[in-house]
Formats: structure tokens, sequence, C-alpha cells
């Protein structure tokens, strides 16, 4: 992953105006979010918004890569075994960037629940999502024990 704080602020038209306005805050390279520290103060705040623009930017790099790759590997392959083969790898990349693609959905509503002040809180209980699991998966809307819950009913519900 590249160094968070290489980030700069282009993002679209009106957020980036926004943006603009709000001094930079500076964030040291080993700079983790910590529990002594204000839950979702400015520089975890900005930690985690710097992490999700920078995965979102990777995951859009990757895509781009794989449309090049798509576009030049067209070619016609005599061998029937070899060209089920690749047509069984070109399915497997598009449902991996299918994924990816609602990753950056997922990725989207992060960056806008940062700007909304509801970041790092739990959309079921509202108490604070860990440090830990929010590092670990920025993306997350719910607390360890409310995403279980929600899996265990689920699972419940999906066997009727």
């Amino acid at each position: 992953m590249r160094n968070l704080n290489t980030y700069n602020n282009s993002s679209d038209g009106a957020d980036n105006e926004e943006r603009r306005m709000k001094p930079e805050i500076f964030l040291p390279e080993d700079y983790r979010p910590a529990e002594n520290e204000p839950f979702m103060n400015e520089r975890q705040l900005e930690y985690f918004r710097r992490k999700l623009v920078v995965w979102k930017e990777e995951i859009l790099k990757g895509s781009q890569e794989t449309l090049v790759e798509l576009s030049n590997s067209s070619r016609n392959i005599p061998d029937i075994a070899d060209r089920a083969s690749e047509e069984t790898d070109r399915a497997l990349e598009l449902r991996t960037r299918d994924r990816q693609r609602k990753l950056i959905a997922k990725i989207d509503a992060a960056l806008r629940r940062i700007e909304s002040g509801e970041f790092g809180y739990c959309e079921v209980t509202g108490e604070r999502i860990s440090l830990k699991r929010l590092d670990a998966r920025p993306i997350a809307t719910m607390t360890l024990q409310a995403q279980e819950a929600h899996e265990r009913n689920e699972r419940v519900h999906r066997d009727d």
C-alpha cells in the first residue's frame, strides 16, 4: 500500500472545494490510531480517509490494467483446452473486478461517513467500532458483536 501522506486533495468538485478550505492535517508516516487518544479525532479521521482513498486508487488502477489485458487477450486460440483455460481465467478476473466495483461503493460510503461524522460508529448499536477492526477493515459499519449477530441472523433466515 502506498504511503498515506502522498494523498493529494483531488477528489470531485464540491468536496474538493470544501477540502481546500480545511488545513492539511500532518500525519507522521508511522502514525496509527491509538486507544489513548480521543476517538475519531481529526488525525484518526484523516488517517482512515487517506487509507480509504489509497485503497480506492489501487483498485481503480487494477481495473484499468484488467481492461488493457482483456482487450489485448482477444486472440484466436486454436487449442480447445487452452481456449477454455483462457475463458475461465477471463471469467474469474471479471468476477473479481465486479466484487471490487462493489467494494468501491463501500469505500465511497465510508468516505461519506467520515465527512458526515458518522464514521467509526456502529450503524446498529451506535457504539464505537474498535480501532483495530477499522484499521483492518476501514469500510466496517458494525462492531464485531453486531456483525456476528447479523451473520447468525442471515444464516438462520437463509436456511428457510
